[in-house]
């Protein structure tokens, strides 16, 4: 893998610069998130000594792009996939990411390995990199990569039971505006939303377009079931989720009928069944809508077996995390 300008290979950094303080005991004890190795300034470093510059365009100004993947059962799901979508939206701000696809890839699977990930979330950040103060991105030589991988990842508090959801009064970013294609790291309108979800007791908020359309969830996309199909808000106004996308050639798999529409608040509130999905999320099934109760108030069946289908799959495909030894490699491993 090509090594990062003034580093060593990012697959067997140098020993950290200060050796008698390569994490900080205090914060790993305070802090158990501190625990495994982070990608970051070219090198795997103990989490606790994770840092960016403070004159990074990302923090300064939200100037980059992530991406969160899962790892299932030993295997990381989509990660092709994943990485294809950190690309394009790295291509759609005209940011280069100082590695290749390839090595993009590998630094996942890698993450996972110096982690102990066998079940886990992956996030993939992008940043604009280091540069003076001003929002102007030739400031910045060279764009930086963060990996960061954990065994959880909490989105909210009863998932599996249902959760409550409620119409924000924030609009969803216009896609003239700001692209919601592009997943970016100014997520102010998103965060503006929960905060509005959280002040008035509910799980999740649900984001309009300008036009008054259903768009998405604050960090997922959105789904229905009405008498005649499963529906889902076209991407011109949301995110092109990788769950989204999986889902929808599911739902084919399964014989249900699936369209990509624009539709209102009413089909939300008289819907059979409502659900939202995400790579972090995965698939959670929505029991009430502003205080409309949605179907019968529980797990309906088409979600249900959309959950299960999803479930299967992802713990069944996959890239492998630890390289499979061939044949041959595992006939000279043979020992009698």
């Amino acid at each position: 893998m090509r090594p990062a300008a003034d580093q060593t290979s990012p697959i067997n950094p140098p020993s950290p610069a200060n050796p008698q303080s390569s994490m900080n005991p205090q914060s790993a004890t305070l802090n158990p998130q501190y625990d495994g190795a982070v990608f970051v300034r070219g090198a795997f470093v103990p989490s606790a000594d994770a840092t960016v510059s403070v004159f990074d365009h990302g923090l300064l100004y939200g100037d980059g792009v992530f991406e969160g993947i899962r790892a299932y059962n030993g295997r990381v799901f989509k990660l092709e996939r994943h990485i294809d979508r950190l690309f394009d939206s790295a291509k759609a701000i005209r940011l280069e990411i100082p590695h290749t696809h390839a090595e993009v890839c590998e630094l996942v699977l890698e993450s996972c390995r110096r982690n102990d990930i066998t079940d886990g979330y992956i996030r993939l950040v992008v940043t604009r990199g280091p540069g003076d103060l001003g929002i102007d991105p030739r400031k910045c030589p060279r764009a930086e990569l963060i990996v960061i991988a954990r065994k959880t990842i909490a989105i909210y508090r009863s998932p599996s039971s249902g959760i409550r959801v409620v119409t924000s009064t924030f609009r969803r970013n216009s896609p003239d505006a700001l692209s919601p294609a592009i997943k970016s790291l100014n997520y102010l309108n998103n965060i503006l939303a929960r905060i509005e979800a959280n002040d008035r007791g509910a799980d999740e908020a649900l984001m309009l377009d300008a036009q008054g359309y259903v768009s998405e969830a604050t960090v997922d996309n959105f789904f229905i079931v009405t008498d005649h199909a499963l529906l889902t808000p076209p991407t011109a106004t949301n995110l092109k989720g990788v769950t989204r996308e999986t889902l929808l050639g599911l739902a084919v798999s399964l014989g249900i009928k699936a369209q990509q529409t624009p539709f209102t608040l009413f089909d939300v509130w008289t819907a059979k069944e409502a659900f939202i999905c995400g790579t972090a999320a995965e698939v959670v099934p929505v029991v009430s809508v502003d205080e409309r109760v949605i179907g019968n108030g529980t797990i309906g069946p088409v979600t249900g077996r959309i959950m299960t289908a999803y479930e299967q799959l992802v713990r069944a495909q996959g890239t492998p995390i630890n390289p499979v030894p061939s044949a041959r490699e595992a006939v000279a491993g043979y020992r009698v």
